[in-house]
């Protein structure tokens, strides 16, 4: 059994990460644990393990919950999940031990050349700590999904307003919090889509054949798909591109908060243009009209 190879998709938040995570699970080659989020090294970088035990802790009791009245066809994967966050558990417990964290992802695998950890908040560590990242093992490869900003911008406020909430979208308090971002009371939101800072760390980090930044916009489709196989050395999958994963609640942004993201989100956009040389064609009409 040859090596795996080790995938980091790094970001962005609300980029179409957990489509990539549900297309790449069904990938005959990889190999990914019921948990898509890890958050292993952000928790390690904040020294909040301890909280990240407990929300295992919590989730892993609500599969068991649910398990004795599950229906025959679901109860395998209400196991596989339990399972999964009792081993994730043991490694939290470990602290920082990067065989831990290597067993738990290869554990299971068989002959599949791919194993993974997608964790969007990724993108916000420091160089240091994904320069180490990079060097866990022999084949570290790291993906960026690049994201219209306003329109990542958007969904990430819709998501954190429905969490806040603790309910349905409530519009009024979803447009609160894009107001409070665009004057930069938001921090977290902020930096999830600062796309300038992400890859100035990525690209300090990680040599540029072990890094694979894409558009959003194309990933859906049987070329960009195809670029990302090619990258992991995977064979070649057909997408689903009509399946939606986690899509946010449905509410159209005011078009005088539209006008002012897309002034605020400016410079993302003159960023990426600048970096990499063209833009889709959702990102252009939105730069149209900044």
């Amino acid at each position: 059994m040859g090596k795996p190879t080790l995938m980091f998709c790094v970001g962005a938040t609300k980029a179409g990460t957990s489509w990539l995570y549900e297309t790449l699970a069904a990938h005959p080659d990889c190999h990914l644990r019921s948990i898509k989020e890890l958050h292993y090294f952000d928790a390690l970088e904040k020294g909040e393990l301890d909280r990240e035990v407990a929300q295992t802790e919590a989730m892993k009791a609500q599969f068991e919950g649910r398990l004795p009245g599950a229906p025959a066809d679901r109860a395998p994967e209400l196991r596989r999940k339990i399972a999964d966050r009792a081993a994730w558990l043991d490694v939290l417990r470990r602290g920082e031990d990067r065989d831990a964290y290597l067993g738990y992802l290869s554990e299971g695998r068989g002959e599949r050349r791919v194993i993974g950890d997608l964790t969007p908040a990724y993108a916000l560590l420091p160089a240091d700590r994904l320069r180490a990242m990079a060097g866990l093992t022999a084949d570290v490869r790291f993906v960026y999904l690049l994201r219209d900003p306003v329109a990542r911008l958007w969904s990430h406020v819709r998501m954190i307003a429905k969490r806040r909430g603790g309910g349905p979208l409530d519009p009024q308090r979803a447009k609160n919090i894009l107001r409070r971002t665009l004057r930069g009371e938001e921090t977290e939101i902020e930096a999830r889509g600062d796309y300038a800072a992400a890859l100035g760390r990525l690209s300090a980090a990680v040599a540029p054949a072990k890094r694979l930044v894409m558009f959003y916009e194309e990933m859906f489709s049987s070329e960009g798909l195809a670029r990302l196989c090619r990258f992991l050395g995977l064979a070649p999958m057909a997408p689903d591109a009509a399946r939606r994963v986690h899509a946010g609640a449905p509410m159209d942004m005011p078009e005088g908060l539209r006008a002012k993201a897309r002034e605020w989100l400016a410079p993302q956009y003159d960023f990426v243009a600048r970096w990499a040389g063209r833009l889709p064609e959702a990102w252009q009409a939105n730069m149209v009209r900044v």
